[in-house]
Formats: C-alpha cells, sequence, structure tokens
C-alpha cells in the first residue's frame, strides 16, 4: 500500500503540482491481501524459470486481480480506482501500467525470498 501512495503522489508531478498528497482506499487491504493467497502458490511454480517469463506472470497476475477485484467492486456500487486515459480498459487497468507491474513483481520476488530466508515470510 505504501507504493500506491507514493505512486498517487508522486502523479502530482504531471499535474505540476508540489503537494505529493498520494492516496488509497481501504478496500484495497483485502485485496492487497487476497492477492497474497494468489501470488505465493505462483511464486513457487515459477521460481524456476527465467526472469522474463517471470515478469510477465506477474504483469499478467497483477492485472487479472486488479481487473476482476475492481469490476467485484464495481458491481457492489464502489469505485475504489478508476482508470483513464488512452490504455484504460473499462477504468480498472491501465495497459501502459505494464512495464511498472514487470518490475514491481521482480522486486516483490526478491522481498519475498529475503523475508522466506529469514523466517520471516
Amino acid at each position: 500500500m505504501n507504493m500506491e501512495i507514493i505512486w498517487t503522489g508522486l502523479g502530482s508531478i504531471s499535474n505540476r503540482s508540489a503537494d505529493f498528497v498520494g492516496h488509497t482506499s481501504l478496500w484495497m487491504f483485502f485485496i492487497y491481501g487476497l492477492a497474497v493467497v494468489f501470488l505465493e502458490p505462483v511464486h513457487d511454480l515459477i521460481s524456476g524459470q527465467n526472469w522474463f517469463l517471470r515478469g510477465c506472470v506477474w504483469t499478467t497476475m497483477i492485472f487479472m486481480i486488479e481487473f476482476f477485484s475492481g469490476g467485484i467492486l464495481r458491481l457492489a456500487g464502489i469505485e475504489a480506482w478508476r482508470y483513464t486515459g488512452e490504455f484504460s480498459v473499462l477504468g480498472l487497468i491501465r495497459l501502459d501500467y505494464a512495464p511498472v507491474w514487470f518490475a514491481v513483481g521482480l522486486l516483490f520476488e526478491r522481498v519475498h525470498n529475503m523475508l522466506t530466508a529469514y523466517n520471516i515470510g
């Protein structure tokens, strides 16, 4: 969630604002928590693959979780986020974020491995 708040705060740069106010929704606690249920087994399955394939898998998984969780919330009348722009898909995901999700997935692998090595995760 910290990453999301930092990301939205940095969005102020594109608006030429120096306030750097970041935000998120409390719904994200549940979504990120649920994501772990899906991502943990995938990590174990793909850990031996090359980095490019793993990055593509993480990107796809993050897009799927974002799309379906956002869609379910929307059906309940909740709009925790709404993407706009040329690469937005129904306001639920933005395809131009693919490089970010690719890098984030690989970064989270390293964090996961570090926590596991210390018996924290």
